[in-house]
């Protein structure tokens, strides 16, 4: 597969995320299934995984952590700190926590280093230089190699970049969630940061395969989230219709067409789209080899910057700083 950087990583141009094997999406896979399903991606050129300490929680670092241990050192693992998880979940980036947490990552990953530690979600009690400085001290003592920021606005990116340079900025970003395209990919762009889409495919939307009136059971995280109401749905049928029409029009999938207009935005872009299907991730691997013309490219953007999405991204009140 065709690599990319992000920062100073080369990683493959599309990675792996890996949270839905372990949560949000109804009952984890067997552990065997996610192994295979992990191993298979690397076997097919994936060299970039994604998970995170809140994945389960923990469940889906100890997944990946034996998935990856007999190739970890042909891998770039990434992982994501920032919450406290008992009595109740709530945020927590405080430099001793970080610290504590970094350890049991190491263990549950079955690794020495976690080659890109992410901050999960901006703690507005605890300064981002204090976040910084603490990650800039396990790098300094090799545990971690690269910081990262997750959903951080320009203004935090730059603060703490002054600190610790920042590799990577993972938002959510696609055809239907263009947040970051004002203000956050210009300051990556700037310092040299690579910008990595979650929910690259629109958390489902965006492949086609979501009904408009959909339900969704209770352990679907989508069940929780205002863009994914059947009114919503209903709504914001004309964005999967521009896929579908680009996606007819060129004889690939409408997923395709979403991780191939990701990739033709910016080189220091890698999505990291999940699925649970070994089908669904030869597709999406195969997205690399899809080259969208200008007229296409300029055809999405327009047409979907003028589509009214109903509904706010994820639950609808996070607390992106």
């Amino acid at each position: 597969m065709d690599k990319r950087q992000v920062g100073a990583l080369e990683v493959s141009a599309i990675g792996l995320g890996c949270m839905g094997l372990s949560t949000n999406y109804g009952e984890p896979v067997d552990t065997d299934h996610g192994v295979r399903l992990i191993r298979t991606a690397h076997d097919l050129g994936v060299t970039f995984f994604d998970t995170a300490e809140a994945y389960g929680p923990f469940a889906n670092e100890t997944l990946v952590g034996q998935a990856l241990a007999p190739i970890r050192d042909q891998v770039v693992l990434a992982t994501k700190f920032g919450f406290e998880f008992a009595p109740t979940r709530r945020l927590n980036s405080k430099p001793d926590h970080i610290r504590q947490v970094v350890e049991q990552m190491l263990q549950r990953l079955r690794t020495d280093r976690i080659d890109l530690l992410y901050q999960h979600r901006v703690d507005p009690e605890v300064p981002i230089e204090d976040v910084a400085a603490t990650v800039k001290d396990l790098i300094a003592e090799g545990k971690v190699g690269h910081f990262g920021l997750s959903e951080a606005s320009a203004v935090t990116i730059r603060r703490a970049h002054a600190v610790q340079p920042v590799v990577a900025v993972q938002s959510e970003y696609s055809i239907w969630a263009r947040d970051p395209e004002a203000e956050v990919l210009p300051v990556c762009e700037e310092l040299g940061i690579g910008f990595v889409p979650w929910s690259p495919l629109g958390q489902g939307f965006l492949t086609g395969t979501v009904a408009k009136d959909q339900g969704f059971a209770a352990n679907d995280i989508r069940s929780r989230f205002p863009r994914f109401t059947p009114e919503a749905l209903a709504t914001n049928q004309p964005v999967v219709d521009l896929v579908r029409e680009i996606a007819a029009r060129t004889g690939v999938t409408p997923g395709q067409v979403a991780l191939a207009w990701l990739l033709a935005k910016a080189p220091n872009i890698v999505p990291i789209p999940g699925t649970r299907k070994i089908d669904r991730l030869r597709e999406n691997i195969a997205a690399v080899e899809v080259s969208l013309s200008d007229a296409y490219i300029t055809d999405i953007d327009d047409r979907s910057a003028h589509l009214a999405v109903a509904g706010a991204r994820g639950s609808g009140h996070e607390n992106y700083g």
